[in-house]
């Protein structure tokens, strides 16, 4: 009978194949890959990044209507404004403040704590959206997604404790700015449901 020689990882190609038989010798040293402990620490990031990517969103209001495709948050507008583009309103806002405007826009961010506030990004512009009377949120993870919302422009001071406040609400340090700025605030805003 032939013995095997002992293992030597560095005599063996990594596709080399042990025998179940020789691991049990003594002397024998069984190889601890280090391809396995960078699978495990590429299998951790993985993990990690995709339970972020599927937690579930936080939702404090519930929609005052859904159909097949959007739910809406807020209230429910029978015969909204004619569609304003929000680059236009940006443009010269002076002439739309305190104006009812109907606006589809990207969502670009989202208040991660509560949905309390969203940034609508459209052409190249962005502002933030708040809540009339802050009495409904949006659901967190509508980021990404185009929406139709009905509100009215504002123009207010935001100072720098509010600027930081705000930023870290997005999670995102200095993402808000101190100053004099435009702000719609919603009473309704439609999201279509992911299918």
């Amino acid at each position: 009978m032939t013995q095997n020689p002992p293992f030597r990882h560095s005599e063996q190609s990594e596709e080399s194949h042990l025998n179940p038989h020789d691991m049990l010798k003594p002397n024998n040293q069984i190889p601890q890959p280090q391809k396995m402990k960078k699978h495990s620490v590429v299998l951790l990031l993985a993990l990690a990044f995709t339970s972020q990517a599927f937690a579930e969103a936080l939702r404090l209001s519930e929609p005052v209507h859904q159909d097949a495709t959007s739910e809406t948050f807020g209230a429910l507008i029978e015969e909204p404004p004619a569609v304003t583009q929000l680059a236009t309103i940006l443009e010269s806002p002076k002439t739309f403040i305190g104006k009812q405007l109907a606006i589809e826009t990207k969502v670009s961010k989202v208040c991660q704590k509560k949905g309390c506030f969203f940034i609508a990004q459209h052409a190249g512009k962005a502002i933030r959206v708040s809540f009339k009377d802050y009495s409904f949120f949006v659901p967190t993870d509508i980021a990404g997604r185009k929406v139709t919302l009905v509100g009215e422009l504002i123009q207010n001071e935001v100072s720098e404790a509010r600027a930081a406040h705000l930023s870290k609400d997005l999670g995102e340090h200095g993402s808000v700015k101190r100053g004099v700025q435009y702000q719609l605030v919603a009473s309704s805003v439609k999201v279509p449901k992911l299918l």
